[in-house]
This record gives structure tokens, sequence and C-alpha cells, in this order.
């Protein structure tokens, strides 16, 4: 049986702006993987009336019911007391919840005493599943009342996930017969748009596993979702429309269940033994700190340099200023140099350069707005490639973004060519 899933968000702070609803995608992107259809986000304010309406709808389109927020211990938390109301419950003291709230405090606040207003989180639905909370005070909450199974979780993000992960995820699954199992694509250099229209049909004509794409910035996912009675039968479905799609939109494809390129490329310089040195002009150093956000990219990344100024291009990477004066900043002969300096000065087994015309000003008629040039040198060859980004719908953050990202796709196809190391 297929489940279908609302979210209703707690808190008039969302409403009102203050904080970003990044539970919701949290989620929903759990749901997903679960084989759980989620049809709705709602966000209500700390508002008994008006969260009663938002569960009463909830009810007629939705068999599971999630919300998150108003579980703590202030008088405008109130989730429990409204979402016990809707299903005809009572609340009840848990002590063994107590107990663990007053741990909480003896171990992270010995020189603040617990007041008792804390204890209003140990009040939760009579017969509830209780979802314990090791990562914050306010236990979360599951059962089943009027043919819909209710989860009630924490707002903040930082309890919110682990306890979905570790919580509620699990009695989902219960919830299901059989196993649901996904594999997740990445694909960079093609739209969404594109990549649904080549998918369309054959999309529409699975049902065992499924297949849907999902819009990333600069990227698409392609989430393939197959249930079975185990785990093994469920990947052996997964594998053949895998196959398949490789082999569709091939190189293109730079990962399975991965998170970026810039993972992709690590793990390959990884495997190969290489380190990397970057000098980077319009990108400002956003390929250097997407590679340094990798746990234990040391092993890999050597040097990073923002040579912004043609000054310091000459300066700290050797290029001869008379190079930058024929042929502009902007250019495939002071990426080439670029990566080259960069790559000698740093001792790195390959270097990247990166420059370009990020915008909104600076761009000429052979060099408009959105002009990058990436330069990859690994000692025995140098080889350049020109992008030419669109800038109308891109704004000048957007270009960098994508800048760095190309940079990274570069060097991953290059690593992935059995000659690369």
């Amino acid at each position: 049986m297929s489940h279908n899933a609302e979210l209703i968000a707690v808190g008039t702070e969302l409403l009102l702006g203050n904080i970003a609803n990044t539970d919701a995608q949290m989620l929903s992107k759990g749901l997903s993987a679960l084989g759980i259809n989620v049809f709705y986000h709602t966000v209500v304010g700390d508002n008994p009336e008006r969260l009663k309406a938002a569960v009463a709808l909830a009810k007629t389109r939705a068999d599971i019911i999630i919300t998150t927020g108003g579980l703590g211990p202030t008088c405008d938390d109130l989730t429990k007391n409204v979402l016990a109301e809707c299903f005809g419950k009572k609340l009840v003291y848990d002590e063994e919840s107590a107990a663990r709230i007053r741990a909480y405090f003896d171990r992270l606040h010995t020189n603040r005493p617990m007041t008792e207003n804390n204890l209003q989180q140990a009040y939760l639905p009579e017969g509830c599943t209780i979802l314990s909370n090791d990562w914050g005070t306010a236990p979360g909450c599951a059962f089943e009342a009027d043919g819909v199974h209710v989860i009630m979780l924490p707002g903040p993000p930082s309890e919110c996930a682990p306890m979905f992960e570790h919580r509620a995820a699990p009695y989902l699954r219960s919830l299901s017969d059989g196993t649901i199992a996904s594999r997740t694509l990445r694909i960079f250099g093609m739209g969404e748009s594109s990549v649904e229209a080549r998918l369309r049909d054959r999309m529409n004509s699975m049902q065992n596993p499924t297949l849907a794409p999902y819009a990333k910035t600069g990227e698409v996912e392609l989430r393939i979702t197959a249930k079975a009675d185990t785990l093994g039968e469920a990947q052996a479905l997964i594998a053949p429309v895998e196959k398949e799609l490789c082999e569709m939109f091939g190189p293109l494809v730079y990962g399975a269940d991965v998170d970026s390129l810039e993972q992709v490329v690590a793990m390959h310089l990884k495997l190969k033994g290489l380190t990397l040195g970057c000098a980077e002009s319009c990108t400002g150093g956003l390929a250097a700190k997407r590679m340094t956000d990798l746990p234990g990219a040391s092993a890999v990344f050597d040097f990073g340099a923002v040579t912004y100024s043609n000054a310091m291009k000459a300066k700290a990477l050797g290029i001869d200023p008379g190079l930058i004066e024929e042929h502009g900043a902007v250019s495939e002969q002071v990426a080439r140099a670029m990566a080259e300096g960069v790559r000698a000065f740093s001792g790195s087994d390959v270097g990247i350069g990166i420059t370009g015309v990020a915008g909104p000003d600076g761009g000429t008629e052979d060099k408009p707005v959105g002009t990058v040039y990436i330069g990859l040198a690994d000692g025995k060859e140098t080889r350049v490639q020109l992008h030419r980004l669109d800038s109308k719908t891109r704004g000048r953050d957007m270009i960098r973004m994508f800048a760095a990202s190309r940079a990274f796709d570069m060097l991953r196809r290059y690593l992935e060519d059995t000659s690369a190391g």
C-alpha cells in the first residue's frame, strides 16, 4: 500500500520569515526515499484554532501527518495539546521521558537548575509510541487514530533530522509490507526539462521500480525507487534501470548516491594518489572552499589562491604581464598560465585555473558577462575549456557557482580517463 503524507510545520517564526523551514526539505527527501508520497506542506503559526483547522484538512487528504515544532516547554508550544484534542487522546505524564529531561539538564546545564515548565514536555498522548530524543529535551511521539498515523517531531533541525532518521523512519518502515530501496544518480551538464523530455515515456510506463527527476542547483537527480520482499530483491529491480540510465546519459552521470561533484573529484584524486592546487579569479576562492568543506580534503587538496588582480596573477603565479596585456586576463592563454603556475608553485599533481567575467559589469562584445575559461595542467599537457554561461538568467553568484562546478566537472572527467594519473 502506498502512503500519502502531509507535513505541518508549527511556528509563527516560520510565517514571519525569521527562520527557514529546512525541516520540510529534509523530511520530504527522507520520505521520498521511503517510498512515501508527500503532496502537501503546511505552515501554521502558534495558534490552536488555525492548527486544528490545518489538521482537520490534512486528515482528509493524507494517511500520515508529520508535525514539526511546538513540543517545547513554553506556553506557545501547543502542538501536542492540539493534536491530542484533534484525535481524542488524553495527555499522560511519562516518568521515563521526565527522567531523560532531568538527565539532559544535569549533563549539559550543571550551573543552571531546570525549571519545572520543562517537564510539560514529558506529557504525551496516551498509548503513543514515544520517540526518545537523544539530541535535545522534547521527546517526539507516534500514534494511529481515525485511520491516520501521526508523528510529532521537534522543530530545531539539529534535533529533527536525527529524530527522523533514527526514530521516525523505522516506525514508518514498519507500516509497509516488504522493503523499499532507492538509488540516486547525479547528472551535471543537462537541465531538468531536457532530462525529463528524454525520460517522460519511460517514467510513465514504470510501476516498480519508479523513476523521478529532481532539479538541483545546476544539476539533476534521478531517483530510482523499488519495493520488494527483501532489500536484495529491491536492489535487483533497480540495477537494470540504473544501467540503462548510465548508458543513456553517458558521462553526464557523475555518480550514484553521492553528494556533489567535488566529493567525486576528491574520491578520484584519493584513488589515484594525486593532489590538487587551484588558482581562481572570478570564482573568488569558491572552488577551494567547496573542496575544503569536504572532511579529509587535506589528503588531496594542497593549495588555493585567489589571484584577482592582474598584478597578483603575475606576482603569485609567475604569469608574464605581457601575456595578460596582449590577451586580457579573461583568455585561454591566461587560464592556461594560471593552471600551470599554481601547479608549479604548490607542487600539486594537477593545477586548475579559473578566470572569467562574473558581472554584472566588465563584459565586452567579445567577452560578455558569463565568459569563463578553465585551465587544467598536469605537467604533461594543459587543456583549456571556454564556457559561455547565461548571464540573463544567472546573476553574479550563479555564474561563480557554475564556473566552479564546470571546473570540477572538467577535472572529474579528466580523472575518470584511464590515462589520467
